[in-house]
């Protein structure tokens, strides 16, 4: 069930460099970002109430929370980044500097949590950062 998560995952993160390159001209990066966070609290939330896993919250380790908090700011910074970055280029070459993220998350995985890597993977990884390097050019 992952794959096709991750599947629509994929999806609509393609969707939403779309939609934003779109809605964004004329305006701030950082206003488009702070009304695109509101969006996602109020679905985040309606989603979390709806299932009433609301109650979960209080039985959240103080450790969790931290590395949960620390995730919102490195998503809050990437967005922010990402905004700034499609205003001025252009959302094919900017997507595709974003995506090099894989290759970093797959480096910090085997690094930082142990993760087994092939050299399957570190093909790919190879090959995505080959790839951002030419459309960095």
């Amino acid at each position: 069930m992952w794959k096709y998560y991750a599947l629509f995952s994929a999806f609509f993160a393609a969707l939403t460099t779309i939609l934003v390159k779109i809605g964004i001209s004329g305006v701030s990066g950082n206003v488009a970002t702070a009304i695109r966070t509101i969006v996602i609290l109020v679905i985040a939330w309606g989603i979390v109430v709806a299932t009433g896993e609301h109650r979960q919250i209080i039985n959240i380790s103080k450790r969790s929370l931290l590395f949960i908090i620390l995730s919102g700011g490195a998503t809050g910074l990437s967005w922010l980044f990402y905004f700034k970055a499609l205003e001025t280029g252009l959302a094919s070459k900017v997507a595709v500097i974003d995506k090099s993220s894989l290759a970093l998350t797959l480096i910090l995985a085997f690094i930082l949590l142990r993760e087994p890597i092939s050299l399957k993977v570190v093909i790919g990884c190879i090959f995505i950062i080959a790839g951002t390097l030419i459309v960095m050019k």
